[in-house]
């Protein structure tokens, strides 16, 4: 059993808290049982784990945990990414709130046969935060990375000024649903490159806006259910 904060394993843990550590180890920590079941079932094996209790003592697992107290498992995984793929995916631009990453991930593997398409200046998919939202989807469907450019088939821009409804929209297979910044949304050029354009209807006296993740559930959810339709 780990007696001391000085093993490598907890130093490892306490570092890769950091993106720049994660960039260049290319691992990441996960905490909790639910995401090392998680990762079993996905057939991913870890690095290694620590198991509080059994492997090192419950306090030093305390101490490296982002959670607080009472984390029962940390694990050590290598990041996997994967190529974009399936028939509808969801494409991020300048999302830089992790918990909306990781969201995004996990509702894409709920509601879509693809996966999520990180582009430019979003946040690290495999931050703890990220992890945890993506409740180990992460681990079942690796996320991509790639630029607008390079998206195949249709492309939607979610686009509060757009016209049409999300529920009107008829694109071909495959389509990504393109989320911009939460505050700022798509950039210009995307919006004019995109081949729909589609807004996510409110209610009266409703905030102007979903957030990302939020926005992307919805779209994913209509889309999903009119490509079936047509399938």
């Amino acid at each position: 059993m780990i007696t001391s904060s000085d093993n490598s394993k907890l130093k490892e843990i306490r570092k890769l808290q950091t993106r720049r550590e994660r960039e260049r180890s290319g691992l990441f920590a996960a905490e909790g049982e639910d995401l090392a079941a998680a990762a079993e079932a996905a057939g991913v094996e870890p690095e290694y784990l620590l198991i509080g209790g059994e492997d090192v003592e419950q306090e030093l697992l305390d101490a490296v945990s982002v959670l607080g107290s009472g984390t029962r498992l940390i694990g050590v995984y290598r990041q996997r990414w994967a190529e974009p793929h399936g028939s509808l995916r969801a494409y991020l631009h300048g999302v830089g709130d992790p918990g909306n990453v990781g969201s995004v991930i996990r509702s894409v593997h709920a509601l879509a046969d693809g996966n999520a398409i990180l582009g430019p200046n979003c946040a690290d998919p495999y931050s703890p935060k990220a992890v945890r939202a993506s409740m180990g989807s992460i681990f079942a469907r690796p996320p991509a990375r790639a630029g607008f450019a390079e998206l195949a088939g249709d492309t939607v821009a979610l686009d509060s000024a757009a016209a049409d409804e999300i529920g009107a929209i008829d694109p071909g297979s495959p389509a990504t649903i393109c989320v911009g910044a939460e505050r700022e949304g798509l950039p210009a050029e995307l919006l004019t490159a995109a081949s729909h354009h589609a807004r996510i209807p409110l209610q009266p006296g409703a905030p102007d806006s979903l957030n990302a993740a939020m926005a992307a559930t919805v779209a994913l959810y209509e889309l999903g259910h009119r490509m079936a339709r047509h399938a």
